[in-house]
């Protein structure tokens, strides 16, 4: 019963004090305390009257206390679920962009470094959290560009190149976040993306090259053609014995210009599947002994043996049975047309691992100048124009046999020494 009693009291007492809180200035109380006080000594009023208006006093002093210390707690609580709020936007941000895979920069409007994802890690090296753009960044067209996106809040982007250590180019756009400012307790806030473009740029350059080399190989024999056309509808019209050595000649180009459109078409075709890795299984045994049979007669004509040296075993590999015979019949054919002075090809293994077999073709002709060994891949690429021409050649051999071992994740290594020959060894 008692403590029903205290909890009635302490309720009464707790909605008192609320009452003076919310309606009652103790400096209202307190005036009217002492006025009280002044008209008792003046014998006016009774003296309990002084000591409810002190009990009143002294309640509403409490009430006051409490409202003053339930605003201090407040605001230090409020400041710390933002300060939480914004720690957890910055996580979810951070994570975000982590998951991207172009480097990625979030800036504050005083060019400061907030965040940065992985791959901005990679490109720039660790960024101290609220270092300086500027510091980390030395391209000026960069830096202009950003401060003129955090002048005026609009989106823009620049391309930017570096030569070192190779030649890369950028996309660098800069952008607003909008809703990013709030979210961290205000401030503005920018991103600053670079999407790397080197691949597509040297796509495009090695397609205007390709098309500007093909349509000057086929130039050639189209003009020869044209040009024996007309001298049999003209000069040569009754001359049976010109007829017949410019139609040969005429059946050649023809013939030269087939080739070269089957290679540019065989071409096209490898790089439309040059990320796809092949699925099938191929031993290299029974597929050179194939491709030596297939070239002998043309070997024989040229007065050429082609040596064959294979492992007991079965070599196998994942790959394209057709796009590797492709393959070692250019190797093969090359070295017998422009190695046809050491009258022998070799074809071994060098490697029989199952693993990472190695099949060498090796000619004893005239080598090849150190000079030219990097660039004899590239598309219409020539050691010698006249004798390439000379033995049928389209220039597009090598490219298509590198093509097709870099989608077969295969490699092509040439050793050449002047005098001595050429080895070119495949390395699966």
């Amino acid at each position: 019963m008692k403590v029903r009693k205290g909890i009635l009291v302490e309720e009464r007492g707790s909605t008192i004090r609320w009452l003076l809180a919310q309606l009652w200035d103790e400096r209202v109380l307190l005036a009217a305390v002492l006025f009280t006080a002044s008209l008792m000594w003046m014998g006016g009023v009774p003296a309990g009257w002084v000591v409810f208006a002190s009990v009143l006093l002294v309640l509403a002093g409490f009430a006051r206390a409490e409202r003053l210390e339930g605003r201090t707690t407040a605001v230090p609580a409020s400041a710390a679920r933002l300060d939480a709020d914004a720690a957890d936007s910055l996580s979810a941000i951070a994570a975000l962009i982590d998951a991207l895979d172009m480097p990625v920069l979030v800036v504050t409007a005083d060019e400061t470094v907030r965040l940065q994802n992985r791959a901005a890690t990679v490109l720039f090296g660790p960024i101290p959290r609220n270092a300086d753009l500027a510091g980390r960044i030395r391209a000026p067209g960069i830096l202009d560009m950003a401060r003129e996106v955090i002048a005026t809040g609009q989106a823009k982007e620049i391309e930017h190149s570096e030569r070192l250590p190779s030649e890369t180019v950028y996309i660098v756009r800069a952008a607003p976040m909008q809703a990013l400012g709030p979210r961290l307790g205000g401030g503005r806030y920018f991103l600053i993306s670079f999407r790397d473009v080197s691949q597509a740029r040297r796509i495009d350059r090695m397609r205007s090259d390709f098309v500007a080399n093909a349509s000057h190989e086929l130039r050639t024999p189209l003009a020869s053609l044209r040009g024996f056309i007309e001298t049999l509808q003209g000069p040569a019209k009754g001359d049976e014995k010109a007829q017949e050595r410019f139609l040969g000649i005429m059946h050649e180009q023809a013939t030269r210009m087939s080739r070269l459109v089957d290679d540019l078409l065989s071409l096209s075709r490898l790089e439309l599947k040059s990320n796809i890795a092949p699925d099938q299984t191929v031993d290299l045994g029974p597929l050179l002994g194939h491709v030596r049979d297939s070239l002998q007669p043309f070997a024989a004509e040229l007065g050429v043996e082609i040596a064959l040296d294979l492992p007991d075993r079965a070599v196998e590999v994942t790959g394209d049975r057709d796009e590797l015979i492709e393959v070692f019949e250019n190797l093969i054919e090359n070295a017998c047309k422009y190695g046809q002075e050491g009258k022998r090809v070799d074809v071994r293994f060098l490697v029989a691992d199952a693993e990472h077999p190695e099949v060498a073709v090796t000619d004893y002709g005239p080598g090849i100048p150190p000079e030219h060994v990097p660039r004899i891949t590239e598309r219409f690429y020539r050691v010698n124009v006249e004798a390439s021409r000379s033995k049928k050649g389209t220039g597009l051999g090598l490219a298509i046999a590198k093509h097709i071992l870099t989608r077969h994740r295969a490699r092509l290594v040439v050793k050449s020494e002047v005098g001595k020959g050429t080895t070119f060894t495949v390395k699966f």
